[in-house]
């Protein structure tokens, strides 16, 4: 077996793995996985109790990745998320030293971001984009892999600051996580009431995964596929009733990282159309601002999105 293969079927079990500690979820695993192989952040979005918080942690143990949670309140302070200098005394001399955050980990849970003041969200924005973090005149490095996985509640609205576009476009994918159906939601019930919770195995570690987004990165994109990533997202600037604003650049750079790790988990060494379409949702449905037609019409992101899809497909085989 190659190099690639090796590392492919290894990634595989990882997600197996996942499996064991979440009921059901299975799109939303391989979503996060995507996005975890193409070194992206990922905003969950969901009702209370679908296990979020247990992914990420079941993330972190199939990984071997050190762990923090915030969780984001209107009284949290930047400080708080980012560490400060605190003054200490030696020898009768004073002097300042830095006391690291909770993002100083390799993955970050932002517990219900927008539950904090606009002020506390942006400090997460350069340790999102730069993965440093920034106190005084110092500037402290993060250690990779680094990944932030956010969470917000998609109906109570009340007390929240929506997230500016500039932050939403920081992250990778925003994933929706549904309800789940009767026969997941007996084997949930179950789970939680078991006397013993599954054992999650560590299968690799932070280099492993580093050198699987290296291996990933190399696989190629043909130029027909590039270009109907670029008219996807084109498409989106296009005079269109229903969208009030068009993803930006890092739309595309996002749509040709997330296709090279799905055709990655997939087997191939290839990027196809399909890989395209698939990952153009998570994508797109963060970086895509409706009118005010497409809202009061009760239009989702994601049919705009399919109809772009649809629309831009007819044209792939012609």
């Amino acid at each position: 077996m190659s190099e690639l293969e090796v590392c492919q079927q290894k990634i595989r079990e990882c997600e197996e793995e996942i499996g064991k500690g979440i009921i059901g979820q299975k799109s939303v695993i391989r979503q996060v996985m995507l996005a975890l192989l193409s070194g992206g952040n990922v905003l969950l979005e969901g009702m209370p109790g679908l296990g979020k918080t247990m992914l990420v942690r079941t993330v972190s143990q199939v990984f071997l990745l050190t762990f923090k949670r915030i969780q984001f309140t209107p009284d949290l302070m930047p400080s708080d998320v980012t560490g400060t200098n605190i003054m200490v005394k030696e020898e009768g001399k004073s002097s300042f030293r830095f006391q690291k955050g909770p993002v100083f980990a390799n993955l970050v849970l932002a517990d219900e971001i927008n539950r904090a003041t606009p002020k506390t969200q942006s400090a997460l924005l350069e340790a999102m984009q730069e993965h440093t973090v920034t106190v005084g005149s110092e500037s402290h490095l993060l250690e990779e892999p680094f990944f932030v996985l956010a969470t917000q509640n998609p109906i109570e609205q009340e007390g929240t600051y929506p997230l500016p576009e500039a932050q939403l476009d920081r992250f990778l994918f925003k994933i929706l996580v549904p309800f789940p159906d009767k026969e997941e939601l007996r084997g949930i019930v179950g789970l939680t009431e078991s006397q013993e919770p599954p054992q999650i195995r560590g299968l690799m570690n932070g280099d492993e995964l580093l050198e699987a987004r290296r291996l990933i990165s190399k696989i190629p994109v043909a130029d027909a596929v590039m270009d109907y990533i670029l008219e996807l997202v084109m498409a989106t600037h296009e005079e269109n009733p229903y969208i009030r604003e068009g993803a930006s650049p890092r739309a595309a750079q996002a749509m040709i990282r997330a296709s090279k790790a799905r055709a990655f988990l997939e087997g191939r060494l290839n990027v196809s159309f399909e890989d395209v379409q698939t990952v153009a949702f998570p994508v797109l449905r963060h970086r895509v601002l409706l009118s005010f037609d497409a809202i009061s019409e009760g239009i989702t992101e994601d049919a705009v999105i399919g109809k772009l899809i649809e629309e831009k497909g007819k044209n792939l085989y012609a």
